[in-house]
C-alpha cells in the first residue's frame, strides 16, 4: 500500500532529520555526530572536562579530558594521552569536516572512537598552545630541564593520583599528530615504562625535525608503535618516519606503519579505526 505525497513527504523529512540530527544511532555516548550530508558539513562534538596541569613553579596549562559513559572496569578506564599538532590547539572537543579544510576532522572522529570504545582520552596543552619541545634545536638535548617534561611528569602522576577519575595507570597509551607525534615518540625516550603503546601520526623520532632526522638506537623496552603517514607530507617527509620503523624493525620491536599514497600532512581518514585497533591489540 502506497502513502500519500502528503504522508510520504513528511516521512522523508522524519527519516532526513532523524539521520543528520543522530549521531551514531543508539549507543550510550559522550559524543555527537553529524554525518556530512549534501551541502551541510560534518560534526563531531564530545562533552569535556578542564583543568590545570603545573608545567613549573609558577606555570600551569590547561588540560582537557574525558571518560566512557557507564561503569569503568576493574582497574580503570584505560587512557589515551592525545598530543596537539603545531598551532592546533585542543581546546575542546568539537570538529566540523570544513574547518580547517576538514584536516582535523579524523581527529575528532578519533577522539569519538575511543571515548565509544572504553578509552578515557586526556589532551593536554603544548605551550602556549603551539608546539612541543621534545625537538626545538638546543633543548633537546636538555629535555628534562623544559617545561614540558615537568608538565608531563605532572600529568602522568595526576592520571595515577586519579585527578581524571578513575583511570587504568597501567593501561596508558599515547598518539598525537606532527609536533605532536614527535612528542608520543618522547614517551618512549623520556618516560620509559609508563606506555603500552604508541601511536605516531605524520611525525618521526623525538628529535628529528622536519628533513632534518636521525634516529639513534632505540631503548630496549620502546613500546610498541604503530605510524600513519601520508606518502606526499611536505611538512614531516615519509620518509623520515620511515627510517624510525626500520630501526624498530631492525631492533625486533614489535611496529606496523600505514601509508596513504595521497595524504599529506594531516590525520587520515583509516586513524580512528587504526589506532584503536593497535591500542585494543596491546592490553
Amino acid at each position: 500500500m502506497f502513502c500519500s505525497l502528503s504522508k510520504c513527504r513528511t516521512l522523508f523529512l522524519t527519516l532526513l532529520l532523524s539521520f543528520i540530527c543522530t549521531g551514531t544511532a543508539w549507543a550510550e555516548s559522550r559524543c555527537t555526530e553529524r554525518k556530512p550530508f549534501l551541502l551541510l558539513s560534518g560534526k563531531i562534538s564530545c562533552t569535556h572536562q578542564s583543568t590545570t596541569i603545573a608545567s613549573g613553579g609558577l606555570t600551569s596549562r590547561k588540560v582537557i579530558y574525558q571518560t566512557p559513559v557507564g561503569t569503568p572496569p576493574p582497574g580503570g578506564w584505560p587512557v589515551v594521552i592525545i598530543y596537539q599538532g603545531s598551532f592546533f590547539a585542543l581546546d575542546d572537543f568539537v570538529y566540523t569536516s570544513t574547518e580547517w579544510l576538514g584536516k582535523l576532522y579524523n581527529e575528532g572522529r578519533l577522539i569519538k572512537s575511543l571515548l565509544d570504545n572504553g578509552y578515557a582520552v586526556i589532551a593536554p596543552s603544548a605551550a602556549a598552545d603551539l608546539f612541543w619541545q621534545t625537538n626545538i634545536p638546543g633543548l633537546a638535548q636538555l629535555y628534562e630541564q623544559t617545561t614540558d617534561y615537568t608538565y608531563i611528569t605532572n600529568l602522568l602522576q595526576a592520571v595515577r593520583d586519579g585527578r581524571f577519575g578513575p583511570l587504568n595507570s597501567n593501561r596508558k597509551y599515547a598518539t598525537g599528530i606532527s609536533s605532536g607525534g614527535y612528542n608520543t615518540s618522547r614517551m618512549a625516550i623520556s618516560f620509559r615504562g609508563e606506555f603500552k603503546a604508541l601511536a605516531i601520526q605524520s611525525g618521526s623520532y623525538a628529535t628529528c625535525a622536519g628533513p632534518l632526522c636521525v634516529v639513534p638506537t632505540l631503548p630496549a623496552d620502546h613500546p610498541p608503535t604503530t605510524f600513519l603517514h601520508g606518502f606526499i607530507d611536505m611538512i614531516v617527509p615519509w620518509w623520515t618516519m620511515d627510517m624510525y620503523y626500520d630501526r624498530l624493525l631492525y631492533q625486533g620491536i614489535e611496529t606496523t606503519r600505514y601509508t596513504d599514497p595521497l595524504g599529506n600532512h594531516e590525520w587520515l581518514s583509516a586513524a580512528p579505526a587504526r589506532i584503536l585497533d593497535w591500542f585494543n591489540r596491546h592490553p
